[in-house]
């Protein structure tokens, strides 16, 4: 009965879970994954922190490995001894870490997969970029924590002088998630990082301009950079490495393939084995001869050709089937605050940019407050040199030291620290020459105290000592790029292979997208009934259609107020009646998301202009284009929509432009956009036009006072009037009346800007499309009815209306348009 009384009942699932993750969190964050500050795991920094202690410096004698690892168990890793050497071992191979941080002595491995000499035998100290990484440690720049048993601290980070996340690379296998981060050539890393001081807004692909690519200790070579770019913006890629061969003759008549660099990672023995076996199972042909000629001096796999083998035929068997070539997986995750993340170039640099502030500012606080004490103590010197009489009286008097202390405190105004250091100082101070270097010495402590005051409210001055820093490291250390990237056929941009051709888009009602090349649909006369433009499915019709070119970027806006950006290329090409394609599988749309919106922009934005958006609801907003710059697969928060509100228009602008707004019933107005101010990416906006009860926005475009508005309602009607005739108003107002709506001409459905020179397409729901020029339109007044454009049914209306220039990317159709000739010649007839 004792027994049971203290047995405590728990669920063997709660407690495997309790357990698991405390597992997990211990080998994340205190084993397997780096810190992105100084890009190094607890152990390794707690290695290189013993050496510091150990005073194993790079102008100090070698020292036993033995001895070493022997510390960092005691003191600091309470782990297995050959978890700890194997760390140390690798920071001495220079075939695994861009920049030894450990000068070894003795056998530290090959590149063949020989392991090192055991700890006994091998010695070690620190290298000389290692004293980078430590350097300032003593000056309070980071924090410390206590030891396993909590007798001794040790740094939680080091300083880190250089970024040796990226410098030096890492890989580790923690719970659920892994880390492998290339190495990267010095100076390139250091240049991208002053060039993130100078313009924290640099963008990826700048910064990529800088660092092209992974520079690995064994050299190789990158195949293309589509996996760089993906890897440095994502956090993410596969990145393809080629041993760096040439072709020799030899023998007049005989050839032979001779490697020098392998790929990262690579065992050069375990290559050698395969590549024989290959050639004993007859799997690779054409090789004669097979050995290896490394020494000292470099590598160099000699692989010897049969007479009539063909060399680059060979060489491309050995890609394929050997480890000739590569793929490096890169996950760019480490700690940040104590937490995994995946991170991109960018943000890599950003947090230990952020480190290095932090650690310049902490040693910067350290020196003031060492210089602030030094001055403390001077002061009370030259104080007691200029009543030294007096003061040495008072001593002689004093029975003792502490009541020495007490009177030249009560009788000078000292402090205890300046007393006392007027009792220890010595009598060969009183000389004229030790006086001089006192003040000398005062003066030069004061001015390094202004010199501290002014770095600490200065953000300036510590980014400036951190680029001459870095600066400075780069001179001293900066080495040669290793890797060499070159072009791949995976790396064709496609807008290199994709001709500029105007497209029309369409979207229908239930979501379905096409393109189809603008020639398709000829121009015909005003007032035509138009050709079919699609089969749709039974109540579907056709909702947006505009004219682009492929090369344009479109915008998705959903009902949710999330923009999504595609290509206009990468929109299905389909027939002229085929309905399209599903929208839903070209987006990652939510169940209950659809599109509201599709505007085309151009691909090259300025970067100082504004998106300015209309929605039906008469609501306007503008938004600096650059919020909108990283649009991401899952979509981005563009708008926050009212309820029962719908986007209508998307416009570039530059800050200046006048907008004219049109609703349904006929009614307009036109404002300059600097009435309406800059909100955020998730703002709702402001009014733009006053509406009446039943009307809404139908269309917005930007107006230039040279410009006509064109207009078109439902049932076919449509005019153009001169801009002129519409004043300038405020916006939010009720604005001026447009066109004559009457039960002919039914509600307005669209509003265009044009100068005569474009063509129109009018749609209708049940999909069929006419082409006109714009200048068949007849140029009438603002409230007038209009003339017949299109001829719809009783049960049918106009439901889009899209405008185009003429062709400027085809050189074999001067006119552009693709129009028969005499079709644009139609009377103009108002009705």
């Amino acid at each position: 009965m004792e027994i049971t009384k203290n047995i405590v009942p728990i669920d063997i699932n709660k407690e495997m879970q309790k357990s698991f993750i405390a597992y997990a969190m211990a080998v994340i964050i205190n084993r397997a994954l780096p810190d992105v500050r100084d890009g190094l795991k607890p152990v390794h920094r707690r290695i290189l922190y013993s050496m510091g202690e150990l005073n194993m410096y790079p102008d100090k004698p070698y020292r036993k490995s033995a001895r070493l690892v022997g510390d960092v168990l005691g003191k600091y890793h309470p782990h297995g001894d050959t978890a700890v050497y194997d760390a140390m071992v690798r920071m001495a191979q220079d075939f695994s870490i861009r920049h030894q941080l450990v000068d070894g002595h003795g056998n530290f491995g090959s590149v063949d997969g020989d392991g090192a000499a055991a700890m006994r035998y091998t010695e070690a100290r620190m290298s000389k970029i290692t004293m980078e990484l430590m350097r300032d440690i003593d000056k309070d720049t980071v924090d410390f924590y206590p030891n396993f048993d909590e007798t001794l601290e040790q740094p939680s980070v080091l300083p880190a002088r250089f970024p040796n996340l990226l410098v030096n690379g890492t890989g580790g296998i923690a719970v659920g998630m892994a880390t492998n981060i290339p190495p990267h050539n010095l100076a390139e890393t250091i240049n991208a990082t002053i060039a993130l001081i100078d313009n924290p807004d640099i963008t990826i692909e700048e910064l990529i301009d800088i660092i092209p690519g992974p520079d690995f200790p064994t050299g190789g070579i990158i195949m293309g950079v589509s996996g760089i770019r993906e890897a440095y913006k994502t956090g993410r890629g596969r990145i393809r490495v080629r041993a760096k061969a040439e072709i020799e003759k030899y023998n007049e008549d005989r050839e032979r393939i001779v490697v020098t660099e392998i790929p990262y990672q690579v065992n050069k023995a375990t290559l050698v084995e395969k590549i024989a076996e290959l050639v004993h199972d007859k799997r690779l042909e054409g090789i004669s001869d097979l050995r290896d000629e490394s020494d000292k001096s470099g590598m160099r796999i000699v692989i010897e050709l049969k007479r009539n083998a063909n060399a680059n035929v060979v060489l491309n068997h050995l890609y394929k089937h050997t480890q000739m070539q590569d793929t490096f997986g890169v996950i760019m995750l480490a700690l940040v605050d104590g937490e995994p993340r995946v991170l991109s170039l960018k943000a890599v640099l950003e947090h230990y940019l952020e480190h290095q502030k932090e650690v310049i500012v902490r040693r910067t606080k350290f020196e003031l407050e060492k210089a602030q004490k030094r001055a403390h103590i001077l002061e009370g010197l030259i104080i007691a040199l200029d009543n030294i009489d007096e003061i040495v009286n008072l001593i002689k008097k004093s029975p003792d030291a502490a009541t020495a202390r007490a009177a030249l405190s009560e009788r000078f105004g000292l402090s205890e620290v300046q007393a006392q250091a007027i009792l220890d100082m010595r009598l060969q101070r009183l000389t004229g020459l030790e006086r001089d270097k006192i003040e000398a010495e005062y003066k030069d402590i004061l001015s390094k105290i202004e010199h501290f005051n002014a770095i600490l409210s200065t953000p300036q001055m510590v980014l400036d000592i951190i680029k001459e820093d870095l600066a400075e490291i780069r001179e001293k250390y900066a080495d040669a790029r290793r890797t060499e990237i070159t072009f791949d056929e995976d790396d064709i941009d496609l807008d290199e292979l994709i001709a500029r051709e105007d497209m029309v888009v369409t979207l229908t009602h239930y979501g379905y997208i096409k393109r189809i090349s603008l020639e398709t649909y000829r121009a015909q006369k005003r007032g035509g009934r138009g050709i079919t433009a699609m089969s749709t499915r039974e109540e579907d019709f056709a909702e947006q259609v505009f004219v682009t070119c492929t090369h344009n970027q479109l915008l998705f806006f959903t009902n949710k107020g999330k923009v999504y950006m595609k290509k206009c290329y990468q929109i299905p090409e389909a027939g002229r009646t085929a309905k399209g394609t599903a929208i839903v599988n070209m987006l990652n749309l939510d169940p209950d998301e659809k599109i509201s919106a599709v505007f085309p922009i151009e691909s090259e934005i300025e970067k100082d202009s504004n998106l300015v958006i209309v929605t039906k609801g008469g609501v306007i907003k503008k938004t600096p284009f650059s919020e909108y710059s990283n649009i991401r697969q899952n979509g981005l928060k563009a708008v926050n929509l009212r309820d029962d509100d719908e986007l209508i228009s998307v416009m570039e602008t530059d800050g200046s432009k006048n907008i004219v707004v049109g609703t349904r019933d006929g009614m307009s107005i036109i404002f300059n956009e600097e009435n309406v101010r800059p909100m955020g990416r998730v703002s709702t906006g402001v009014r733009a036009i006053k509406l009446r009860e039943g009307d809404e926005v139908v269309d917005a475009c930007i107006v230039e006072k040279d410009q006509q508005i064109l207009v078109i309602t439902e049932n076919g009607y449509g005019k153009r009037t001169q801009a002129s005739e519409y004043r300038l108003q405020t916006r939010g107002g009720i604005g001026l009346k447009t066109m004559n709506i009457t039960e002919k001409t039914g509600k307005m459905c669209g509003l265009k800007i044009v100068d005569g020179s474009e063509e129109i397409m009018l749609i209708n729901d049940a999909g069929v499309v006419i082409r006109m020029s714009v200048d068949e339109i007849s140029l009438i007044g603002r409230s007038t009815q209009g003339v017949r454009l299109m001829r719809v049914d009783d049960e049918t209306k106009v439901v889009c209306v899209a405008k185009f220039v003429e062709n400027e990317y085809d050189d074999a159709d001067p006119e552009g348009c693709g129009c028969e000739a005499g079709e644009k010649d139609a009377p103009q007839e108002q009705e």
